[in-house]
């Protein structure tokens, strides 16, 4: 089975993530369904210990073959869940065969994917492009990294290549925050791992920002308004006070590279409470604490100004940049970036202007870097999917396996 036609498979599951439901993992019930529809598939396949646990983090695990037993075990990564950013959870995906490098309208949405807007999409005539309707995401982030993982696990046995030991997991709610913070390291038991959670087939990314959510309350003193005089504090008006005392430029559509940013994700409130979610996102450690700090500041003083508890700060940190873990092990770069141009592709390694699975398993002591997936756009119904890149990522995937299997 092709690589794009398992994720056309994966993307009828609604897997969406809730963060209003994040005390809990899995944040959806759908995640439960993709983590078991995939644990057959992984039985099927003939991979061992297959298991979906209590939060559906779903496991499967290939032996060595004879003679590779002593090879390192490699761990594969995907995460289950999509964004629900354009208001639909159903996906109907559709397949544009040869690709001729025009516009394309996305069903009857009124929403059109342009290469005017998507310059990638000039280098796709002639392929084969997965698209949506317009309503919502597609989900190839990250369904399509699953379909990349078990595509080469299929190659792999067919083809009766040699190979160490691979551990593979399907993990729930990365796009919440959570994602591999519940993965089983001990149960997993790999030494080295890839997460498959990006776009071009060429890219191998190690460099996340470090990330954290901020929330900010706000508690007012509602009063009839024809008598407030003196009296009414809005909360509403102090949440806009407070988003008024941030850098203005440093949001993400002002900022590009390194550059970090406040991001205002979630906005409600009355008169009397009011609350505003923001994630906070920095390359560099230190500028990133003083974006928590700023927070805290904000909220200390609009405190002075209408009085104590009117305002309460929560920091949530999310992940941390894997770069400085993956520093100390360059081997599983290294291998990575030859195996793209074994392909005959040259590695680029960007910035990644958010975050993966791989930040937390880095931290958690399974150095991970990124590895693309065919898929772009991510959150947002203009996400698309590339068949013939989603097959590169299979072949560079392979090359990895080999690569770590000539190691010893």
């Amino acid at each position: 089975m092709k690589a794009y036609e398992r994720l056309l498979r994966y993307v009828v599951v609604n897997t969406t993530s809730h963060e209003e439901n994040e005390a809990q993992v899995p944040s959806g019930a759908g995640e439960f369904d993709l983590a078991r529809l995939l644990a057959d598939e992984m039985k099927a396949l003939g991979l061992e210990g297959v298991r979906v646990d209590e939060h559906a983090y779903a496991y499967g695990f290939l032996p060595a073959t004879p003679g590779r037993e002593q090879v390192p075990a490699l761990g594969l990564n995907a995460h289950m869940d999509t964004v629900d950013d354009c208001g639909g959870t159903d996906t109907h995906p559709r397949v544009i065969s040869d690709y001729r490098g025009q516009a394309i309208p996305l069903g009857t949405s009124g929403r059109v994917l342009d290469p005017e807007q998507f310059p990638h999409l000039k280098d796709c005539v002639g392929k084969t492009l997965i698209v949506t309707d317009g309503t919502s995401v597609l989900g190839a982030d990250d369904k399509a990294g699953i379909a990349v993982i078990l595509t080469m696990i299929e190659r792999l046995l067919k083809e009766n290549r040699p190979h160490g030991p691979i551990s593979v997991c399907f993990s729930p709610d990365e796009e919440i925050g959570h994602g591999a913070r519940l993965l089983d390291l001990d149960f997993f038991g790999a030494k080295y791992g890839y997460t498959l959670d990006g776009s071009a087939p060429n890219m191998v990314e190690y460099e996340t920002f470090n990330a954290a959510q901020a929330r900010l309350t706000f508690t007012g003193f509602s009063v009839h308004p024809g008598s407030a005089k003196g009296k009414m504090i809005n909360a509403q008006l102090v949440a806009m006070e407070a988003n008024a005392m941030l850098p203005a430029e440093e949001i993400p559509a002002r900022t590009e590279g390194r550059e970090g940013f406040y991001h205002l994700t979630d906005m409600r409130g009355t008169t009397a409470e009011a609350s505003l979610t923001y994630i906070l996102r920095d390359h560099d450690a230190g500028r990133f604490e003083a974006r928590k700090a700023k927070m805290r500041e904000i909220a200390d003083r609009l405190n002075e100004k209408y009085g104590p508890g009117t305002v309460r700060c929560e920091i949530r940190d999310q992940y941390r940049n894997m770069a400085e873990v993956i520093a100390r092990a360059p081997e599983v770069l290294e291998i990575a970036m030859d195996a793209v141009r074994d392909v005959g592709l040259e590695p680029e390694c960007p910035p990644v202007r958010g975050g993966t699975d791989g930040a937390q398993l880095s931290f958690r002591g399974l150095p991970c870097p990124n590895l693309g997936t065919g898929g772009y756009a991510f959150h947002g119904p203009y996400e698309y999917a590339v068949a013939e890149e989603m097959d590169q990522s299979v072949e560079i995937l392979l090359n990895i396996v080999r690569r770590f299997a000539e190691e010893e």
